[in-house]
């Protein structure tokens, strides 16, 4: 049976399974891998979050059920989601304080930056008296906004030996609800008595199943994060886009079937010359309105680029190009950006993908959507060989080698000792 017929048939019998495969309590929550990496720029990369989310997509079984999702996301999202009803908006505000329109677990709500102002099109509920405390203190508006929404949920635990602090030495009371609020992003402030600086938590995508993919990722993110900085890129779409971005890219197969909002043109006024000649051969049109300024692209257009958008990729590329990076790590990088590359095109499979193919030509699966222990001893074994790279899955990765080497030459660390002492660095 080919690809679509097994889709069809997980349609007709996921409803019923997924009754059977309820989540209990946290379990699902802190059981789930996913790879999380912190960084010095906010929302300028919470963008990526949504179609990294479906790039990097490996979970999509359930209790011994294949789910109709391919992203551990929304379940986390429902197992901790403690609104109660008033919350939810299903009754009218009596004992609690706040309309809530999302989970603890979610998309981010607001932009922090001054000039992302007019793309925060979400109301955003908040704690006033805690608001307004934060701008006598001299916080800025938006941040302000930030914590103040943070600070609109309980605490789900609290210890005993923690209750009593000195608040002007510890930030204990303010992490215990900034770490229960579990965003796309987290924005950290620098802990006290530390040189530690501002960070930023990416935290949407997946754990693959070898250290070669996690890292692909991890420096794909990376070198965004220095491409939006150093050619002052503007990646920003209204938050409910952002949202509805996030409702997509859960879902069975989103990175080869979804489409997400994205903007048409990023490069800014502030942008340095090669960006803008890097998207010059784009077919680009003008936007009267922010409304005109994104639209809906599949991740290969967004990632590889199409006849209007120039691709992520491109700007990294010619970033790279820019920068002084040696042959040895330029060669090992370009493996990771060809995997992106080629995940993104649908050339290569997403860890979903090729899970749900293994589990349909396995011959103890009835098309029933149970995952039975054959099924799972197998499906394990499996992942253990392709971690350690003792079979080729073509389908999923391709041949990489690089050229760098953890154990440094012995000739080379004579050359090094020699050039110290007789070419000490000043």
């Amino acid at each position: 049976m080919g690809r679509k017929g097994v889709g069809e048939l997980e349609k007709f019998t996921v409803v019923r399974n997924l009754m059977q495969a309820r989540q209990r309590q946290r379990l699902f929550d802190a059981g789930s891998c996913y790879l999380e990496g912190g960084w010095g720029v906010f929302e300028a990369i919470d963008l990526r979050g949504m179609w990294g989310l479906a790039l990097s997509a490996a979970s999509p079984i359930y209790r011994g059920h294949l789910a109709d999702i391919d992203t551990r996301w929304t379940v986390i999202s429902q197992s901790v989601d403690d609104r109660t009803k008033e919350e939810l908006g299903l009754e009218p505000l009596k004992e609690d304080r706040f309309r809530i329109d999302k989970s603890r677990y979610d998309s981010i709500s607001s932009y922090l930056s001054p000039c992302s102002v007019c793309y925060n099109d979400l109301d955003l509920a908040m704690d006033k008296e805690l608001h307004d405390q934060l701008i006598q203190g001299g916080v800025d508006e938006l941040l302000a906004q930030h914590l103040a929404h943070l600070f609109i949920r309980d605490p789900i635990s609290l210890f005993s030996e923690k209750v009593n602090q000195n608040d002007l030495e510890d930030t204990d009371h303010f992490e215990n609800i900034q770490s229960t609020n579990w965003q796309t992003m987290r924005f950290k402030l620098p802990p006290a008595h530390s040189n530690i600086g501002w960070r930023v938590e990416f935290r949407p995508m997946e754990t693959q199943l070898t250290d070669f993919e996690n890292a692909a990722y991890t420096v794909f993110i990376v070198l965004l994060t220095r491409v939006i900085l150093s050619y002052k890129l503007n990646f920003l779409i209204p938050i409910s886009k952002v949202d509805e971005n996030m409702k997509t890219a859960y879902k069975r197969d989103a990175a080869f079937e979804g489409k997400f909002y994205f903007r048409k043109d990023v490069v800014t006024d502030c942008s340095p010359p090669e960006a803008a000649e890097c998207t010059s051969q784009c077919r680009q049109k003008d936007c009267t309105c922010i409304d005109d300024e994104y639209r809906l692209m599949t991740i290969n257009e967004i990632i590889n680029g199409s006849d209007d958008f120039v691709g992520v990729l491109p700007l990294v590329n010619t970033y790279l190009d820019s920068v002084e990076c040696d042959f040895e790590t330029r060669c090992t990088v370009q493996q990771y950006l060809r995997l992106i590359s080629k995940r993104a095109s649908g050339e290569l499979k997403t860890t979903a993908r090729w899970i749900r193919d293994f589990v349909a030509a396995h011959p103890e699966y009835k098309h029933d959507s149970v995952i039975s222990e054959g099924i799972a001893y197998d499906l394990l074994m499996k992942f253990a060989k392709v971690s350690r790279e003792e079979v080729e899955e073509p389908e999923l990765l391709f041949g990489h080698h690089t050229l760098t080497n953890d154990t440094i030459p012995a000739a080379v660390r004579r050359a090094e000792s020699y050039l110290n002492k007789h070419a000490p660095l000043e």
